[in-house]
């Protein structure tokens, strides 16, 4: 702080009103401020609402380092590691924000959030298991052609909840000599990612389609089949139902089996079956080859066989 001037690496800010409260309309102003996707401002919203509630139901209308530190400690108490985490950084942001307008010092600097463990917190199904929630659908109906398409398309591309969301028909294209889906990954805001269709996941797809009898290239790939919204795109929340529905019905019921581990299953099974990791991280689309790893170390473990051989010696 220099003639009421406080100087970071940023450079010289507007001096700072320490009297400012941090209140709910503070929270809005910086929430308007944010200039990311909408799924990502509605986390920051309800991470900084969370945060100004604690405060007030505290009594606490200018909060100081000491009662960050609590915060932070009242929500390791209530929630698992990776959502501190999560909330922490919102706050981070917000008090960075509210140092550089000159409302209020930047109480959360270098408080940090929790500790995350870099392995996966979901499992994965082995391919004898894959095989057993595919014999849940109901191929019958149409709603169980869509569902045997939804499972066999991310067991086999790897894609998340959102992403099959988002397809429409007149994604399914080609790439090489392969038919092919277009996607929209995470944080992308264009379909330039695809991933390609083994022959039965194809067959999946244009059988489900037939039988629907949709041919509107500018229609979700994958529609709605409930009353109240039929015929409209349906939603990763219940594309994240319905997975889990039939892994339970397949005997599969665990917190650690979700959607989400068919993403987690599609690296395994092409790590297992010979896919090197420079393969898998294009087939998850991973940024960095240091997330792939995480498998191949993983799947490192699970062939290591020092217990039996330390028992074979002992026993």
């Amino acid at each position: 702080m220099e003639n009421g001037l406080q100087i970071t690496a940023a450079g010289i800010q507007a001096p700072i009103q320490t009297g400012t409260a941090i209140t709910e309309e503070l929270g809005r102003q910086f929430v308007g401020f944010i200039d990311a996707a909408p799924q990502s401002v509605n986390t920051y919203r309800a991470s900084i609402r969370r945060m100004i509630e604690h405060f007030k139901a505290a009594a606490i209308t200018r909060p100081t380092r000491a009662n960050m530190l609590q915060y932070r400690d009242t929500l390791k108490a209530q929630y698992k590691p990776a959502s501190v985490a999560l909330h922490m950084t919102a706050a981070r942001l917000f008090f960075r924000w509210t140092a550089q307008q000159g409302y209020y010092p930047n109480i959360a600097d270098h408080v940090k959030g929790a500790k995350l463990d870099r392995g996966h917190k979901k499992d994965y199904l082995t391919s004898g298991q894959v095989k057993a929630v595919f014999q849940t659908a109901d191929r019958a109906t149409l709603t169980g052609k869509r569902d045997y398409a939804i499972i066999a398309l991310m067991v086999t591309g790897g894609i998340r909840c959102i992403e099959a969301s988002r397809a429409n028909i007149e994604d399914l294209r080609t790439a090489g000599d392969s038919a092919a889906l277009y996607i929209q990954g995470k944080g992308k805001e264009e379909k330039a990612d695809y991933v390609k269709l083994a022959a039965p996941v194809e067959k999946a797809i244009r059988d489900y389609l037939r039988a629907r009898g949709e041919t509107d290239g500018s229609a979700p790939l994958f529609a709605s089949d409930s009353n109240n919204s039929k015929g409209a795109r349906i939603t990763p929340r219940s594309i994240s139902r319905l997975v889990k529905c039939h892994m339970t019905e397949a005997g599969y019921n665990s917190d650690r089996l979700t959607a989400h581990s068919l993403r987690h299953t599609a690296a395994t099974l092409n790590l297992l079956n010979g896919g090197t990791p420079e393969e898998t991280q294009q087939l998850l689309r991973h940024t960095n080859i240091n997330t792939t790893l995480i498998y191949c170390h993983a799947l490192e473990r699970a062939k290591n066989n020092s217990e039996s051989r330390i028992a074979a010696a002992v026993f």
